[in-house]
């Protein structure tokens, strides 16, 4: 049987996560203090004691979401087998660490840089991201752009399933785009409570910030195949990677495309590793039959 192992992104965070890891393994002890170094904060005494307030935090939440998913995987030894990898957004980066394309050091140096320059990127306007539940994909596409046509930015940016897709853009142009949405029978059209347009062309800043670390960092060749986001293809030449993560920060995440072209490649089990069950869920939207479980402890 073909398994997918799936990394979640930003949103999967939740208060205590990972502790039972640093108390119970002493590798994961040493990865967690490893991070604490590298970073220059305790990030594991935020993630086993802090609020959800403090796990919000862009530089804390990219972060805390990639240990915890990296560790799980690392701790799994010969069980982690994969015939394929793929990560939503942030997840990305834990999927390519856990295929051994990336070094741990490096993925959580490239995660904590990319953290900051997003923060950075969010400050220079104000723009926001919406869900629009029950709409087709096409109407969607046709709205962003025609409100983009009228000088604002509106583009999708998750195409999570297919009853699912988040837009990303200027706060005005969002706001246009779920009145419109829902007047043309959006069932939902939520704006979110996030503090910029990520996967968007405002998140240009952050690209060319992230490239030349990106550039600068050795990648190898991974065990399996590793489903990006920009493309939603597998890849496994180190140069593909590259040029595919420095696209990520300003391209849509093609996320049920990825599962798609997963389970036309031959994947029967989907195995999300690290916090909460996002992944799951959208795993099962894409496809009802396909066999889906999580590890967020061992």
């Amino acid at each position: 049987m073909k398994k997918a192992y799936v990394f979640p992104g930003q949103g999967s965070q939740f208060p205590g996560m990972g502790k039972e890891l640093y108390e119970k393994y002493d590798k994961a002890k040493e990865m967690f203090e490893k991070a604490n170094e590298i970073l220059g904060f305790r990030i594991s005494d935020i993630m086993f004691n802090g609020t959800e307030e403090e796990l919000k935090q862009t530089k804390v939440t990219q972060p805390a979401i990639f240990l915890h998913s990296v560790i799980l995987s690392e701790l799994m030894g010969d069980d982690f087998k994969p015939d394929m990898v793929a990560g939503h957004s942030l997840g990305e980066f834990s999927a390519l660490v856990a295929a051994g394309a990336m070094n741990f050091e490096d993925g959580l140096k490239l995660v904590s840089k990319r953290a900051m320059a997003m923060q950075k990127a969010c400050e220079l306007q104000e723009s926001t991201m919406a869900a629009i539940i029950g709409m087709d994909q096409h109407s969607i596409i046709d709205i962003c752009q025609n409100i983009t046509k009228d000088g604002e930015t509106v583009v999708p940016a998750n195409f999570n399933n297919p009853q699912q897709i988040v837009i990303s853009g200027t706060k005005k142009g969002i706001e246009r785009s779920v009145e419109m949405m829902q007047a043309m029978g959006a069932k939902r059209a939520i704006v979110l409570n996030v503090s910029g347009a990520f996967h968007s062309p405002l998140m240009e800043p952050a690209r060319v910030e992230l490239q030349e670390a990106i550039n600068e960092t050795e990648i190898k060749e991974p065990i399996c195949p590793v489903y990006q986001n920009a493309t939603a293809e597998p890849a496994t030449h180190p140069m593909d990677i590259k040029m595919n993560l420095i696209s990520q920060l300003t391209s849509p995440v093609l996320w049920t495309q990825s599962v798609e072209r997963m389970i036309a490649d031959g994947a029967e089990e989907f195995i999300e590793v690290g916090p909460g069950n996002v992944l799951q869920g959208l795993v099962k939207k894409i496809h009802r039959k396909i066999k889906t479980s999580g590890i967020q402890t061992l």
